[in-house]
């Protein structure tokens, strides 16, 4: 098995990978596969004698199966319990006492585990991540430890935030049959109906070295990573037969959808819209970079961008707007756009608004000023990218996990830069449609009407009460 080097902005695939002339950075791309399908990518940075190591699993809550949702984001709490080699809870504490640190994530589309430690604790790091690919032990106790955990969780994050729980409504709307419309931390009736079995059997299938990518980055040498990924890794059985991922699609929206939320809790109501929209795919990025450079235009900032100038400065109708879009997704994503209006106006007042600037980016085109700012801007941020080891692991661990390969990543700053108005108004015009949205209110509930004090209450022969008001 050969090292393979992509230094700098070279644009190969990750099992393709060869040696090709530096260009726009500095720093040195490496990739290899291990004998039993463990993708590895190694990033180079010798600035300071630190490493960031990180596995990231090809599994994620849009994966589980049928009725376990919450699955995914349940393991990754139970693989903090103990393994063959090591006590429940010793991995954190090792890592503590090496001064480093850990954590994990789980999203729709990927599970991830990493640590930040001295480079000379690099190997440490991996003997014990392999330790917990496919030895982790678990008993009933860790189980409903876990889960209370994981319940406890959603009653903060979710259940108390009406913002959280207008957005599961949302994505629920959206995504009729795409489990994209189910929520990470899992429905809260099958999140406490889960057993230590639906554990076991999800970790069994996905935690594998053929179903997962090894991602370090720091003070390094790629064939000394290697080395110790084969010595470490290597051994780690895969997962015979391992299927690729099948999830059930969306069938076409015929009509646009809306829905109405309304808890006490909220204090600044907003209109928020979103479309479904093509994610990043391999080798065909243009769509997406013009989707990301249309989301900064229309609600990057509320200084510059067309709405937060409009609304926010301008005319003094909103409070804040904004708009998103996630690309890196494995499936089709959402194109976001959200006005909160000022208090003195109606969610219905701010959608007009919004559907202005919608309409106003189409018809009035891009301004070539804030265009070229934006260029500007994200090539700044790809040079400050490379300032944080965490962000540029984890910007391939995203990439590759949802189906790009280490040349998407690599291309993506140019393919950003080279997004002109009409590639803009292009993609605008096929997102933005109506058939394709889903919008929602989010408000307060409409204030109790008051009954004035001569009203008089009688109650009918028949039982029903009845009010007269003013006699």
């Amino acid at each position: 098995m050969r090292i393979r080097p992509l230094i700098a902005a070279a644009v190969l695939p990750l099992a393709l990978a060869s040696q090709v002339p530096a260009q726009a950075m500095d720093d040195t791309v490496t990739t290899f596969t291990l004998p039993n399908g463990m993708d590895a990518i190694v990033i180079e940075d010798h600035r300071a004698p630190v490493v960031v190591h990180m596995v990231w699993y090809n599994v994620g809550s849009a994966d589980e199966p049928a009725g376990k949702s919450g699955i995914a984001h349940f393991l990754e709490h139970l693989m903090f319990k103990g393994t063959d080699e090591l006590a429940p809870g010793e991995f954190s504490q090792t890592v503590a006492a090496q001064g480093g640190s850990d954590n994990a994530f789980t999203s729709d589309d990927y599970t991830g585990y990493f640590q930040r430690v001295a480079a000379d604790r690099l190997e440490l790091m991996m003997e014990m991540e392999a330790d917990r690919m496919r030895d982790l032990i678990l008993d009933d106790e860790d189980m409903l430890t876990e889960r209370d955990v994981v319940l406890e969780e959603r009653a903060q994050r979710t259940d108390s935030n009406p913002g959280a729980l207008f957005g599961e409504m949302r994505n629920a709307t959206q995504y009729m049959n795409h489990p994209y419309g189910i929520p990470i931390i899992g429905w809260k009736h099958e999140a406490e109906a889960l057993t230590l079995q639906d554990a076991l059997d999800f970790y069994e299938v996905f935690y594998a070295p053929n179903n997962a990518t090894l991602i370090v980055a720091g003070d390094v040498d790629p064939a000394e990573v290697e080395a110790l990924a084969l010595k470490h890794y290597g051994p780690v059985a895969p997962t015979p037969d391992l299927q690729d991922r099948v999830r059930p699609s969306e069938p076409p929206q015929l009509a646009p959808r809306r829905l109405t939320f309304e808890d006490e809790r909220v204090s600044n109501p907003y209109v928020m819209r979103t479309y479904l929209a093509p994610e990043r795919d391999a080798g065909d990025q243009e769509t997406a970079a013009a989707l990301t450079i249309l989301a900064e235009i229309l609600g990057g900032s509320s200084a510059t961008s067309l709405m937060g100038r409009t609304l926010e400065q301008e005319e003094g109708v909103a409070l804040y707007t904004s708009a998103f879009y996630q690309g890196t997704r494995y499936d089709d994503t959402q194109f976001g756009v959200v006005v909160m209006p000022t208090p003195d106006r109606t969610l219905e007042q701010a959608e007009a608004d919004m559907d202005r600037m919608l309409a106003r980016v189409i018809e009035e085109g891009v301004d070539p000023a804030q265009l070229e700012r934006i260029r500007t801007q994200i090539r700044a941020a790809s040079i400050y990218e490379r300032d944080s080891l965490q962000g540029r692991a984890r910007e391939f661990g995203t990439a590759i996990t949802t189906g790009l390969t280490v040349q998407d990543v690599l291309d993506w700053p140019d393919i950003l830069a080279a997004v002109t108005e009409d590639d803009i108004i292009a993609a605008a015009r096929d997102v933005f449609k109506l058939n394709n949205s889903v919008t929602g209110y989010l408000s307060k509930p409409p204030a109790p009407v008051e009954i004035s004090a001569d009203a008089a209450t009688d109650t009918d022969t028949d039982g029903e009460t009845t009010t007269e008001v003013g006699q």
